[in-house]
C-alpha cells in the first residue's frame, strides 16, 4: 500500500490481497468509532442510574469524547501530514486500546468524562491519519471512491455491533461497554504493525501551529460549556453570555492566528473549494442531528418505554444493518449520478425520517412510531456519508489530505457535540422538575423539533451543491458549444482560403 498522486495516477489500481488487508486494517479505526459510540449510547442510562448523574451531566460522557475528538482533528490531521502518516496512525491507536481500559475502572462522572475526553483526543490523530491513508493511496475516481465506499461500511459494521455488544453488555454491567474497544484496539494495532508501509514525512511542511490548536479546542470547549449551562444560569444571565463572548473571542482568535501563523494548522485557501466546504456544512448537521437523536430515543425507549438497554439495542439495529448492506454501491452510485444528488436525497430523508418521530407518545407501538425514523435514518446515512466523504477529499492534494480529513472529522464532531448541548439544554428546560411521563415526553418534543430543524438546514446545503453542478454543467455546456463554434469558424475559413 504506498502513497500515489492524482496528477500521476491515470490508471486503476490492482486490488491484490495486500492491498485489501492494509485497506480493512485503516478501517478498523472506524470501525471502532463506531463500535465506540453506540455501545457508551445504549449504556447511558445505566450509567446515570449508578453514579447518580443528572441528564445536564450524562451528555458529557458523550461530549468528552466528541470534544476531544473535534477539538484535536486538526491538528491530528497535519501531524499525519508532517510525521508520516503510520507513525501517527500506531501511536495515536496504542492510546485509544490503553484509556479505553482504564476508563472501565472510573468510580465517578468527573474522572469517566476525564478518560472520554483523552480517548476522544486518541482518536483525533487516527482518524485523519487513516482516513488520508486511503486518500494518498486511492486514486480520486472510481478506485477511491470504492475505499471510501467500504470505509463508510466499515463504521456502519462497528455501529451495528456496539449496538448488540453494548446492550447485551449494559445488562451485565456498563463498565463492560467501556472496556470492549480496547483489546479489538490491540488486535487493530498488531495486524497495522505487520500491513501499514512506512510513509515519507513532509519535511518541506513546516512545523506545528500550537497556539491554534489550543485556541481552536478551548474555544470549542468554552461554546459548549456556555450552551449546557444556559439551561441553569439562564440564557441571558451574565455566565451564559460572558461565556459565548469568551468563546467567539477564541475562535476569532483561532482565525487570526491561522491568517498569519507561518504554519497555520488551517491553511483557510482551502476552504475556496466549493465541495469540502459544502461537505464540512453538511456533515455537521447529519452527525449533530444524529447524536442528539439517539440520546433523546435512547432515553426515550429505556425511561418511558421501559426497554431494556438489550431491546434498545435491537431497536436502533435496522439503521445499522441498512448503512453496512447498502454503503458497499455507494462509489458505484457516485460514478453515476454524482456525490451531489446523493447528498440532497439522503438529506431529504433525514428530514423526513426525524419528522416522524415527532408523533412519538407514552406508549408508542414501535413498528408504526418507531422503526420508519430508524429506516430513513439507515438510508440516508448509507447514500449521504459515503458521498460526504468522497466532496470533502476530491481535488486537494495529497499534501493536504490530512488537513482535508481532520476538517471533515472536526465538522463532525463539532456538530455533534453543539447539537447534542442544545438538544440537552432545551429538554432540561422543559421538564420543570416534573417526572410523570406525559410532562417528560413534553420535554423531548422540542427537542426532537431542533434535530429536525438541523437536518432540514442540512437539506439546504444539500440544494445548493445540486443548483451549483446545474451551474456548472450549464456553463461547461455554453464553453463547449463556443469552442464548436470557434472551431467551425476557423474550418469555414480554411476551406475559404484553399478554395
Amino acid at each position: 500500500m504506498t502513497d500515489t498522486t492524482q496528477a500521476t495516477a491515470p490508471t486503476r489500481l490492482t486490488w491484490d490481497a495486500r492491498l485489501w488487508g492494509a485497506l480493512l486494517v485503516v478501517c478498523g479505526v472506524i470501525f471502532l468509532d463506531g463500535l465506540d459510540v453506540s455501545m457508551v449510547g445504549m449504556s447511558l442510562p445505566s450509567i446515570g442510574a449508578d453514579l447518580g448523574v443528572s441528564l445536564s451531566s450524562l451528555q458529557w460522557v458523550v461530549t468528552g469524547y466528541v470534544l476531544g475528538y473535534g477539538g484535536l482533528l486538526l491538528l491530528g490531521g497535519r501531524t499525519a501530514d508532517l510525521l508520516g502518516r503510520r507513525r501517527v496512525f500506531l501511536i495515536a491507536l496504542a492510546v485509544f486500546a490503553v484509556v479505553s481500559m482504564l476508563s472501565s475502572l472510573a468510580t465517578n462522572p468527573e474522572l469517566l468524562i476525564a478518560a472520554r475526553f483523552v480517548k476522544g483526543i486518541a482518536a483525533a490523530f487516527t482518524a485523519p491519519a487513516a482516513l488520508s491513508i486511503i486518500t494518498t493511496t486511492f486514486h480520486e475516481g472510481p478506485d477511491r471512491n470504492r475505499a471510501l465506499s467500504i470505509f463508510t461500511t466499515c463504521a456502519a459494521s462497528g455501529f451495528s455491533m456496539g449496538l448488540i455488544l453494548g446492550g447485551l453488555l449494559t445488562e451485565v454491567g456498563w463498565r463492560w461497554t467501556f472496556l470492549m474497544p480496547g483489546p479489538v484496539a490491540l488486535i487493530v494495532l498488531a495486524f497495522a504493525l505487520k500491513l501499514i508501509p512506512n510513509s515519507p514525512r513532509d519535511d518541506s511542511a513546516g512545523g506545528y501551529d500550537v497556539p491554534g490548536a489550543v485556541t481552536v479546542t478551548a474555544g470549542m470547549l468554552t461554546l459548549v460549556f456556555a450552551v449546557v449551562g444556559a439551561e441553569g444560569a439562564g440564557w441571558a444571565s451574565v455566565r451564559t453570555i460572558g461565556l459565548f463572548v469568551l468563546a467567539a473571542a477564541l475562535l476569532t482568535a483561532f482565525v487570526l492566528i491561522e491568517r498569519h501563523s507561518k504554519h497555520p494548522l488551517v491553511r483557510l485557501g482551502i476552504l475556496r473549494k466549493g465541495n469540502l466546504r459544502r461537505a464540512n456544512l453538511a456533515i455537521m448537521t447529519v452527525f449533530g442531528a444524529y447524536v442528539a437523536f439517539q440520546f433523546i430515543g435512547t432515553l426515550y425507549l429505556q425511561n418511558l418505554l421501559g426497554w431494556s438497554s438489550f431491546e434498545t439495542a435491537l431497536g436502533f439495529l435496522p439503521a445499522g444493518l441498512l448503512v453496512a448492506f447498502l454503503s458497499p454501491n455507494a462509489g458505484k452510485v457516485a460514478d453515476r449520478i454524482g456525490t451531489e444528488r446523493m447528498v440532497a436525497i439522503g438529506m431529504a430523508l433525514f428530514v423526513v425520517g426525524y419528522a416522524l418521530f415527532l408523533r412519538i407518545g407514552t406508549s408508542s407501538d414501535y413498528v408504526a412510531t418507531v422503526m420508519p425514523t430508524i429506516v430513513l435514518i439507515g438510508l440516508g446515512f448509507a447514500i449521504t456519508f459515503p458521498a460526504l466523504n468522497m466532496q470533502a477529499t476530491n481535488g486537494v492534494d495529497d499534501n493536504e489530505q490530512g488537513l482535508a480529513s481532520g476538517l471533515f472529522n472536526t465538522s463532525s464532531q463539532v456538530g455533534g457535540a453543539i447539537v447534542l448541548a442544545v438538544t440537552t439544554a432545551v429538554i432540561g428546560g422543559q421538564t420543570g422538575g416534573d417526572s410523570t411521563p406525559s410532562s417528560v415526553l413534553a420535554s423531548y418534543k422540542p427537542a426532537l423539533v431542533v434535530v429536525t430543524g438541523i437536518t432540514l438546514a442540512g437539506l439546504l446545503i444539500g440544494l445548493a451543491g445540486l443548483r451549483g453542478l446545474k451551474q456548472r454543467r450549464a456553463e461547461a455546456s455554453a464553453e463547449a458549444a463556443e469552442l464548436n463554434a470557434v472551431q467551425e469558424e476557423l474550418a469555414e475559413e480554411e476551406m475559404t482560403s484553399a478554395a
